[in-house]
């Protein structure tokens, strides 16, 4: 175990979960919903969201890779959808957490937590999904267990890449920011971690984000959680 790290916070999708193989479908559905069934305004939506419509790829730090269910719900009325804020935030929590159902779980995950736990690491979670969502999330990849914190953007710490999860998440456990490790896959989960004072941040490569643009706020970036329980022995 690190002589100085006792705690890491994890962000979500692509970092414990395949990205796009598990958003694309949940993407394509919210879209289509917002837009009323209007299969080009669909496409426009989408587009807005960060996906591209052919490829089904998510770009890096757009809404869909790192925003939340309001943040998408203003872009997505902005953008020509005719429905009210509220009720398409409602319905895309409720779309987002229905796909975590599906959800694509990253190779190594659940041997990299167990040694983790082993090894005396206490673990969370933070996303900007909502909490219910993640928790779905946590019983399909039989990891709700493991996890003593749970933050979505809706538990009341504020957004990424604001401070507030990991601060929460240091108080929960009575820890000091120096003993708190934050790993994600997107910028946001690295300002965040810096925002907030964590004595590590790790990036991930298993997300939509890339070493372009994860070096700038990394403290060193893996190519998965995988390799996480290794790379924190040698430390």
């Amino acid at each position: 175990m690190s002589h100085t790290i006792k705690a890491i916070l994890f962000d979500k999708d692509g970092t414990l979960l395949d990205f796009d193989a598990t958003w694309a479908k949940p993407q394509e559905q919210a879209a289509r919903w917002a837009a009323d069934g209007n299969a080009a305004l669909s496409e426009v939506l989408l587009r807005a969201g960060g996906m591209d419509p052919a490829t089904r790829k998510t770009a890096a730090g757009s809404l869909f890779a790192a925003g939340n269910a309001e943040e998408i719900a203003k872009a997505f009325i902005a953008t020509g959808s005719a429905k009210d804020e509220q009720s398409l935030t409602t319905k895309l929590d409720e779309i987002f957490a229905d796909g975590m159902k599906n959800a694509v779980v990253l190779a190594g995950l659940s041997a990299a937590v167990a040694r983790l736990g082993g090894a005396g690491y206490r673990l969370g979670v933070a996303s900007s999904d909502s909490e219910a969502s993640i928790r779905v999330f946590l019983k399909h990849a039989r990891l709700n267990s493991c996890m003593r914190f749970v933050a979505g953007y809706d538990s009341g710490y504020g957004p990424k890449p604001e401070p507030g999860m990991v601060h929460a998440f240091a108080d929960a456990l009575r820890l000091p920011m120096s003993s708190i490790a934050m790993v994600g896959d997107n910028t946001h989960d690295l300002e965040m971690a810096r925002a907030a004072g964590a004595g590590l941040a790790i990036g991930v490569l298993s997300g939509t984000g890339t070493r372009d643009d994860l070096t700038p706020l990394a403290d060193v970036i893996l190519d998965s959680v995988a390799d996480l329980p290794g790379y924190l022995s040698r430390t």
